[in-house]
């Protein structure tokens, strides 16, 4: 996908030092040719990260529209289902009543879905604990070898 062939740096080190087995070319000429090789192999990762990258993205886009609709017909249905409970409700009580009674029950499920999800909320860390320890890490030993 990315047009790069590993076996290009390896020609073109050859043909700078003059062919094959030639002895030609300087210094500077195979840190040029190897410079150029490198910046076209990142080149060439970046591309197939940004594309990856958007393929993974399109995919989730579709699955986040599979769950907003999932998510609006369950709601649907809760409605649907409350009115049902509340009119089948209104069979044994006042109808006022039995919508008031069935209006409560979702609330009192409302409240502890949301208190349940506060909870867990606060039990996340969106700062990567390990990886922060780590670069910590990395920074300590590249200052030792520094000094």
């Amino acid at each position: 996908m990315s047009g790069y062939d590993a076996g290009d740096l390896d020609r073109r080190t050859a043909h700078a030092a003059g062919g094959p087995g030639g002895d030609d070319a300087s210094l500077g000429e195979l840190f040029s040719a190897l410079t150029t090789d490198l910046s076209q192999l990142v080149r060439s990762e970046m591309e197939l990260a940004r594309v990856e990258i958007r393929e993974e993205a399109s995919k989730a886009g579709k699955a986040a529209g599979m769950l907003g609709g999932g998510a609006l017909a369950g709601y649907l249905a809760l409605i649907l289902l409350s009115f049902a409970a509340a009119w089948g409700l209104a069979e044994v009580v006042d109808a006022g009543w039995a919508f008031l009674i069935v209006g409560l029950l979702v609330a009192a499920v409302a409240a502890v879905l949301a208190v349940n999800g506060r909870n867990k909320l606060r039990q996340v860390h969106p700062v990567p604990d390990q990886t922060v320890d780590t670069l910590k890490e990395d920074a300590r030993w590249a200052r030792a070898q520094l000094k």
